[in-house]
């Protein structure tokens, strides 16, 4: 893409030929194979040349960072959870990374920003492919730095085309930022000191495959598994970083299993680290349980109009859209107009978040605030569960402008406010309903599509259950149709004998096939 390759030579900054030369890419999803939404290119949402340095508030202009270095930012792209890619939009994406990267190199670093678990229709591993084609493109001398998600897959591809690996440590991902920028630090780092390549890079795959919810670090045992990484990864000397993958659960490849890697330059501690870390992390497979209690939507909701606490906060974690989930089932939705509880407009109060449906959103605007809207909502793209919801009420609001829902409305249907969207959203933020004019801490209930409460949702529930809903990001992994994924593996396998936790040493990049 001729534009991006202007616009790279133009980011440069502190204009010295000494500064080393650094590029930036990547492209980040969740992608679950068990739903049938597909994700376009547009999803992504792809930044280019100097808009790149707006996704990380530490490479602002005026950052130290910024001026450590030259940068060649190409494409960075990130796209709400979804179903597999099609394959045209990933070449589409890789094509013009690559065709950037072509034009400015030779680059002495290379940060490449993934989330680790997108999924491409016909291909696997899909990171693993973009690096080793990066590869190709900026050759073996340039170090590459990677961060990920927790949740990423790590292939031995992906680990063999980095020399730098980090993700996140916390689940919510609190610390997302702090871990891209740890990732840029050591990639300037080990330049600049002349170390270069890790010499050692100890990769352990481990038969475990868990939804994020089960695996959450603010209770235990992942809380106290997590807390080992940081004493090993930033207060040991030959050691540069360490991390736990948990691995993504709802798709279905041979690499989706959990992953402990350590980099460093001294081979004893670094596989003693790796060797410490998984052992641990197996010998606590059993104690994972999630992170809020969970029940049937009809116990759930039992519990819900009886309870004295609220905003009562329930999870509809099968279709959320922030772990893969289509995001416009309409199993819970349904069951919840039918509920005789709801029928009146005084009846407890409930918020449900949300189901997308543009023609639906184009009758509420012509009926416009305060009008009458009747028609049909969702199951567009997954009705396996449920048909599209018919829905008759009256428009509260009309909202345009957000990033993903671009239109959002609200029609209230009896005691219940639902939220309709032109497209798929997340409601992860107290402001995603106040500002269509909602007040979730003022509701009896408010229910959520998505999975563990993420941190400004958990602050404001009184209480919280996890509704064990279907869809696409099924919480109970054995209700899955998984065919591709190695076996034996912990849950599926229980009483698997333990497998070997060795440290496998990664070939350092360009070295070895």
């Amino acid at each position: 893409m001729a534009v991006s390759g202007v616009l790279a030579q133009s980011t440069n900054s502190g204009g010295g030929t000494d500064l080393p030369r650094i590029a930036i890419a990547g492209l980040g999803i969740e992608s679950s194979t068990f739903s049938p939404a597909i994700t376009q290119e547009e999803a992504f949402h792809a930044r280019y040349g100097p808009e790149v340095f707006n996704a990380y508030p530490f490479m602002m202009a005026i950052s130290p960072l910024r001026q450590q270095a030259r940068w060649f930012p190409a494409i960075v792209g990130k796209s709400l959870p979804g179903g597999a890619v099609t394959r045209e939009a990933y070449e589409s994406l890789v094509n013009k990374t690559l065709d950037s990267l072509k034009k400015y190199g030779p680059y002495d670093g290379l940060y490449f920003d993934i989330h680790g678990a997108m999924s491409v229709k016909g291909l696997d591993d899909p990171e693993g492919d973009l690096l080793t084609r990066i590869r190709q493109v900026v050759g073996y001398k340039t170090l590459i730095s990677t961060s990920m998600d927790l949740h990423g897959n790590v292939s031995w591809r992906l680990a063999q085309n980095s020399d730098l690996m980090t993700c996140y440590r916390m689940a919510p991902h609190e610390d997302a930022m702090q871990t891209k920028e740890r990732a840029v630090v050591n990639l300037l780092e080990r330049i600049k000191s002349g170390k270069g390549k890790p010499a050692y890079k100890a990769w352990i795959p481990i038969p475990i495959l868990l939804p994020g919810e089960k695996t959450s670090t603010r209770i235990e045992p992942g809380k106290s598994l997590y807390k080992e990484v940081a004493p090993i990864a930033d207060h040991q000397d030959g050691i540069v970083d360490a991390g736990i993958w948990i691995g993504y659960a709802w798709a279905d490849e041979p690499r989706n299993h959990a992953v402990v890697m350590v980099t460093g330059d001294d081979k004893a501690k670094v596989t003693q680290a790796a060797e410490k870390l998984a052992l641990d992390f197996w010998n606590v497979r059993s104690k994972f349980g999630f992170v809020a209690p969970t029940a049937t939507l009809e116990q759930t909701l039992a519990k819900a109009l009886t309870s004295q606490k609220h905003p009562f906060f329930i999870s509809d974690t099968g279709d959320n859209p922030t772990a893969g989930g289509a995001g416009d089932v309409t199993w819970t939705i349904t069951q919840l107009l039918a509920r005789p509880e709801f029928k009146r407009p005084d009846g407890p109060s409930l918020i449900y978040a949300s189901i997308p449906d543009p023609e639906l959103v184009k009758k509420a605007i012509a009926a416009g605030v305060g009008g009458q809207v009747e028609g049909v909502a969702g199951a567009r793209v997954d009705a396996r569960f449920a048909p599209p919801v018919p829905i008759k009420g009256t428009v509260e609001s009309i909202v345009k402008g957000d990033k993903d829902a671009e239109v959002e409305v609200v029609v209230k249907v009896g005691s219940i406010h639902v939220i309709v969207t032109q497209k798929r959203k997340p409601y992860h933020k107290e402001n995603d309903f106040t500002r269509l004019g909602l007040n979730p801490r003022q509701s009896d209930i408010v229910v959520v599509k998505i999975g563990y409460l993420e941190p400004e949702l958990y602050a404001m529930q009184a209480d919280w259950i996890m509704a064990l809903t279907p869809g696409g990001v099924d919480q109970d992994l054995f209700r899955l149709p998984y065919k591709r994924i190695k076996r034996p593996m912990f849950p599926f396998d229980a009483d698997m004998k333990t497998p070997n936790l060795s440290a496998q040493l990664v070939p350092v990049s360009g070295t070895a096939k």
